[in-house]
């Protein structure tokens, strides 16, 4: 049986928020390349589940800012926020993969103040998307 729309959405934000607790437990451990990583995937989990919430039978993809442009379609306010939170992109690859980054490795590259930026993005993404829930109740 099918799940109501905001049931599916509040899944998919619980897994963010969820998701989000172990960036901040990575961040306190110096596994930043991880917490960039994470980072992306708890805001584009968020997304999903605000546009799961809004009644889409199917969401693909992994582009933050693809994501928050259709979210946006739904919640305007949305919409001026979607290139600041558009940067997330950039380490869904090059975080994992040594061969995202031409002579190095990402446990070497991504540092403290970049983690701690993304965290904050994160934070902000679900922060964002939390309040449509508690809206919606």
């Amino acid at each position: 049986m099918r799940r109501l729309p905001l049931e599916e959405g509040r899944r998919w934000l619980e897994q963010a928020e969820i998701d989000l607790d172990w960036s901040r437990h990575l961040y306190r451990e110096g596994a930043y390349h991880l917490v960039c990583f994470l980072a992306q995937q708890v805001a584009e989990k968020a997304l999903k589940g605000f546009l799961y919430a809004h009644g889409e039978e199917v969401v693909l993809g992994h582009s933050v800012a693809r994501l928050c442009r259709e979210a946006a379609q739904h919640e305007p306010s949305l919409q001026e926020r979607c290139a600041h939170w558009a940067v997330l992109d950039t380490y869904y690859i090059p975080t994992r993969y040594p061969n995202g980054l031409p002579d190095d490795i990402p446990a070497r590259v991504y540092d403290e103040t970049t983690a701690q930026s993304a965290l904050r993005l994160a934070e902000e993404v679900v922060a964002a998307i939390k309040t449509f829930f508690s809206e919606a109740e």
